[in-house]
């Protein structure tokens, strides 16, 4: 689908009275018209329309407490690096650092024009060979992003140690964003605790790269025309980015309950399975894949752990996103997708 723009939700209004006076300053002068795009989970997006300009808006969603999240400098910092470099990362155009203007830090990018798949339906026409070009052009945006010479790039990280930081602060994450029991999450935190692997090198990471974070050419959608989302990108062990994919990866045996919660239409006919994926990203990278079970394992459990903090905002009143109530519901289905692999050492 082409994302279209709607009313902005109640609670996550822009204040025109403020926002209009910046924009002038950044040189963007006319009538100010905002609409919200709906489908976020984090950070909240609105486009903007000045005068006969149309601008994308990022900004941290009310209420969220996450320490370390939402980190709109850091977002900017990194996109103005490889905007250069990759031509599918959106180029920002101005940036806000005063929270007395919205209420929060915030920066403004150009749109990126193209179709979004959402959902376990594919929603367009699309042959099962398209399917699977669209597939390997997944593996390949994947592997040309961790080619990019982050040092050259100016971007900083520190990726020694990576992995084990990443294990104990989503399980602290978990600890404090919990607001039920659920033994899944526990068991698959210490089954992780226990099988840290080593660092297999250092790239720039995405760290949510899913279908629906990625804009597709109308005219060809197994062409990748843009990356959305780089509020989580850093530098670390590239596996754990394709981990992540793999745990947003649901296949067409996977437990329907499961498929109700996909990101994007990854069983659709002509789809490559998770293990078919990660060995088209060892073949295009020359990278060992053959320990993707635990990076797939952890991704459950932090998209587990993502879908329990934002849950935890909708059950303290923080948001009034009623997509929201259900998320509980996914902390469990994706902790017990995690101890499943775990057990059958099968991704």
């Amino acid at each position: 689908m082409i994302d279209s723009p709607r009313d902005v939700r109640p609670g996550e209004e822009v204040d025109l009275a403020r926002l209009q006076p910046w924009l002038a300053s950044q040189g963007f002068k006319g009538e100010v018209v905002v609409e919200q795009f709906p489908r976020g989970h984090s950070n909240l997006t609105y486009l903007v329309r000045v005068g006969d300009r149309e601008l994308v808006l990022r900004r941290p969603p009310f209420g969220s407490k996450v320490k370390g999240a939402h980190d709109m400098s850091r977002e900017v910092r990194i996109l103005s690096r490889i905007s250069p470099l990759y031509p599918q990362a959106p180029r920002v155009v101005a940036a806000c650092e005063d929270v007395s203007v919205l209420g929060g830090p915030f920066y403004l990018m150009e749109p990126i024009r193209g179709v979004i798949l959402r959902g376990a339906s594919l929603r367009i026409e699309m042959p099962a060979s398209r399917v699977r070009a669209l597939c390997e052009a997944f593996i390949d945006q994947l592997a040309a992003l961790h080619a990019i010479d982050w040092r050259a790039a100016g971007i900083e990280g520190h990726p020694e140690g990576y992995v084990r930081r990443q294990v104990d602060g989503w399980t602290r994450r978990w600890h404090d964003a919990r607001t039920d029991d659920i033994p899944e999450v526990d068991a698959i935190a210490a089954w992780l605790d226990l099988r840290v692997p080593k660092v297999s090198g250092a790239t720039l990471l995405h760290n949510d790269f899913k279908y629906d974070n990625l804009v597709l050419d109308p005219a060809d959608p197994a062409r990748i025309v843009g990356v959305l989302d780089w509020e989580m990108a850093t530098v670390g062990d590239p596996l754990m980015d394709l981990g992540t994919a793999l745990g947003y990866w649901i296949e067409a045996g996977d437990d329907e309950a499961l498929k109700s919660f996909a990101f994007g239409p990854t069983f659709a006919p002509g789809s490559l399975k998770r293990a078919e994926l990660a060995a088209l990203y060892g073949d295009r990278t020359g990278r060992d894949v053959s320990g993707m079970l635990f990076y797939y394992c952890f991704a459950l459990f932090k998209t587990a752990v993502v879908a329990q903090q934002i849950y935890a905002r909708y059950k303290q009143g923080l948001t009034k996103d009623e997509r929201f109530a259900s998320f509980l519901f996914g902390v469990q289905l994706l902790a017990q997708q995690a101890v499943r692999a775990a057990e059958s050492s099968r991704l």
